[in-house]
């Protein structure tokens, strides 16, 4: 089942490759602006969610890189922070049936700072070298539904143009790398490629064929069931 992934995971290293080489341009073309620097962990206290393709290649990454006692120890900070998340999303969603703004929570929930659970002791990322595309742009301007956003550490001025990253085109590539991989194994969740976690689960998460919903060959396809 992994090797059908490959392909896939080529799509996702040359994106991730983009967005590095972005990222190295605007700090290379406003170094005074860009603060990021070593033992600096503003970046990991943000919270968002992964696709299916970005969750399955930083998982196999991380499994490949830590065993025994190490990946036990990482697995438990990733379960305590799911727990944190899960009651920080109960909420929002509980606000939103109480009827206040959408634009409000996500504003809130964007603003809430939550621990990264592979922020180490050390002020240290424990796989830096995989690590979410969103921590990889974190200190140049970005934008999202048309709204910009920049590090609060950082020296770019509010009002004046900067090389911006448009995060709303890589979401949507990597939702395209999502359903297209969802297909390609032949899930029969027809939403699959649809689905956004938080890192913590994402690490967490055993992507084995049950789960991915890879139809044995006497299974019956769901999607012609009433």
């Amino acid at each position: 089942m992994k090797n059908a992934f490959q392909p896939f995971f080529k799509q996702y290293e040359a994106l991730s490759a983009s967005v590095e080489r972005a990222f190295e341009t605007v700090k290379n073309q406003y170094p005074d602006c860009v603060k990021c620097k070593p033992l600096c962990s503003d970046c990991c206290y943000a919270l968002f969610d992964l696709t299916l393709i970005e969750s399955l290649y930083i998982n196999e990454r991380f499994r490949n890189k830590y065993s025994g006692a190490t990946l036990d120890r990482l697995l438990e900070g990733c379960n305590r922070i799911d727990r944190t998340i899960y009651k920080l999303k109960k909420n929002a969603f509980k606000s939103a049936e109480s009827g206040k703004d959408d634009n409000e929570i996500l504003m809130e929930m964007a603003e809430t700072r939550v621990r990264c659970p592979m922020l180490n002791d050390e002020q240290m990322c424990e796989i830096y070298e995989f690590r979410p595309l969103t921590c990889k742009l974190y200190g140049i301007p970005t934008a999202i539904g048309g709204q910009g956003y920049t590090c609060g550490l950082s020296a770019f001025e509010k009002g004046e143009k900067y090389p911006t990253a448009n995060l709303d085109t890589i979401q949507n590539r990597l939702l395209q790398l999502s359903a297209e991989l969802a297909a390609a194994i032949g899930s029969k969740y027809l939403r699959m490629g649809e689905m956004l976690v938080p890192l913590s689960m994402a690490l967490n998460t055993i992507y084995d064929e049950e789960y991915l919903g890879i139809r044995k060959p006497d299974e019956t396809d769901e999607r012609h069931t009433s």
